[in-house]
């Protein structure tokens, strides 16, 4: 029995993923304003199905030869541990009304199953267009926590996913600029580091655009650009500041603290404007 409980099968080893997830469920239900049961039935849903990611890889590592085939029992335990759970909170869901949250499971099949082919492949690291396209999956907690504290479909939601998905996409290039930058021998010139940095610098200076211009036209909250402003000036100080020589952990300190302070300003202009 005791070897069904595997650590590195039962719960995600990515720790800095468990962010993508948190946030948008996290401002989803703060903006929603009401937390119900339903609320604890979609937290829960959500919570498992990307619990579920990680004895499903196990799995197929293990099917492919990358892991021992011994796993193949841990992890086939913990993907019907979290099955279940996620299928009895949904239907719960279903129950209190909320069944076409399900249409915003469908991008999710084949964004996993594109990212279990990769695994089969030995080819699933350093692919940050999937993770960009997996954020934009886990972001869509964030309409449906909002519409299940309102208890109704809001188009405003959309925007919700929309920002939350624009966040995680830059906080993803921006992590590889910095895990980029730790491999350096020596620091680059001034020139060499914003080139180096371009790619990052563009995705956050598109989202504090977009927020700008968003709140401007009373689309949107109109001090919601600041969340994204404290992003930006982070990525400024990241392409001028290079962590050569830094330990991903470090790095990965620093993404969760951005990242959490994004989603508590996100949450406060948005409530409070």
């Amino acid at each position: 029995m005791k070897t069904l409980f595997k650590k590195q099968i039962a719960i995600p080893q990515d720790h800095g993923s468990w962010v993508f997830i948190l946030s948008p469920l996290l401002i989803g239900i703060f903006v929603g304003k009401t937390f119900t049961y339903a609320s604890i039935s979609l937290f829960i849903t959500a919570m498992s199905a990307f619990m579920i990611r990680q004895p499903m890889t196990a799995f197929v590592k293990a099917l492919s030869g990358r892991r021992p085939k011994t796993d193949l029992g841990p992890a086939r335990f913990w993907v019907l541990v979290y099955g279940s759970i996620s299928a009895l909170a949904l239907i719960l869901l279903i129950r209190a009304g909320f069944g076409y949250l399900l249409y915003l499971a469908v991008p999710a099949a084949p964004v996993f199953a594109w990212h279990l082919w990769l695994v089969s492949q030995r080819a699933e690291r350093k692919q940050a267009g999937i993770e960009v396209i997996a954020t934009g999956v886990l972001s869509l907690a964030a309409p449906a926590a909002y519409w299940v504290g309102i208890h109704a479909y809001d188009p405003a939601g959309w925007w919700l996913w929309f920002f939350t998905w624009m966040q995680s996409a830059a906080s993803i290039v921006y992590a590889y600029l910095r895990l980029e930058q730790r491999e350096q021998a020596e620091v680059k010139s001034r020139s060499e580091q914003w080139r180096m940095g371009s790619r990052a610098l563009y995705y956050t200076s598109f989202n504090l655009a977009v927020s700008l211009v968003a709140g401007w036209a009373n689309f949107v909250p109109q001090l919601i650009f600041i969340p994204f402003l404290v992003q930006w000036l982070e990525t400024l100080w990241g392409i001028t500041h290079p962590s050569t020589g830094w330990k991903p952990v470090r790095i990965g300190i620093r993404q969760l603290i951005i990242s959490t302070l994004w989603t508590i300003l996100f949450i406060v202009f948005w409530r409070t404007t």
